[in-house]
């Protein structure tokens, strides 16, 4: 026992001198310090280096940018009079702080779907323009027009579907003169088949209107070679009604 204290009596002291000899070792300096004087000449110089220019210039904000801003500035106003400021923490905070890029997303999303849906309509309309007939002009095309010449009119321009259409009108304008059929915008191409009493005027015109329906309605590709052999069964049912 004292054999310990007497160790722990020359530590004491070991440490004592240490600490003694650390503040010996300590040095200030009474050197006289000259003021430095900067002048107003001497403030030019750096101002006109640009490399001591730390003007802050704030970037220019795009349209989605601002939007977004916008959003989160009108959720935050919303939200704040729900809630209070400073009230919304954890997950509810991050679903507010969310939320506006969400609705910006949907935003985007919606657009897009749109203007894709307007371009779509406008591809289609547009690859149905050429050799198209809308039902209505039907009527007037059959009760007014020169058939034959929009038969010519289309071969020579070589689109053969619509001249197979004009040839299907001018059997039923003929039928319908000829009093072999009562034609009708409503009725159907079977209620005409039904209509006709002779039984040969009856399987052409059948025939033709398979033909039709194959060529307009399932957009059959017609050219010159394959038109010549189709139009033979509608100009030989039309010479038949006309020699009555």
């Amino acid at each position: 026992m004292l054999m310990l204290r007497w160790v722990l009596l020359c530590f004491c002291i070991a440490q004592f001198s240490t600490a003694q000899q650390n503040e010996q070792t300590v040095k200030f300096d009474d050197s006289k310090v000259e003021k430095q004087v900067i002048s107003e000449d001497d403030l030019e110089t750096y101002k006109a280096d640009d490399d001591f220019n730390y003007a802050e210039v704030e970037a220019e904000e795009n349209i989605l940018t601002k939007i977004k801003r916008w959003l989160n500035n009108i959720l935050t106003k919303f939200w704040e009079s729900i809630f209070g400021i400073g009230t919304a923490k954890g997950f509810l905070y991050f679903m507010f702080y969310i939320l506006p890029y969400i609705l910006l997303a949907l935003l985007v999303f919606i657009l897009i779907r749109f203007f894709l849906k307007v371009n779509s309509k406008n591809l289609i309309t547009k690859a149905k323009q050429e050799g198209s007939i809308s039902f209505t002009e039907e009527e007037q095309i059959i009760k007014n027009e020169d058939i034959p010449a929009l038969i010519k009119d289309a071969i020579n321009k070589k689109n053969f579907r619509l001249a197979i259409r004009y040839y299907y009108l001018l059997s039923l304008k003929q039928l319908t003169e000829s009093d072999s059929i009562s034609w009708q915008p409503q009725k159907t191409n079977e209620d005409y088949i039904n209509e006709i009493k002779k039984d040969h005027l009856r399987v052409d015109f059948k025939n033709i209107t398979r033909i039709y329906d194959y060529v307009w309605y399932g957009e059959f590709n017609v050219d010159a070679i394959k038109f010549e052999a189709l139009k033979l069964p509608f100009e030989n049912l039309n010479k038949t009604i006309t020699k009555r």
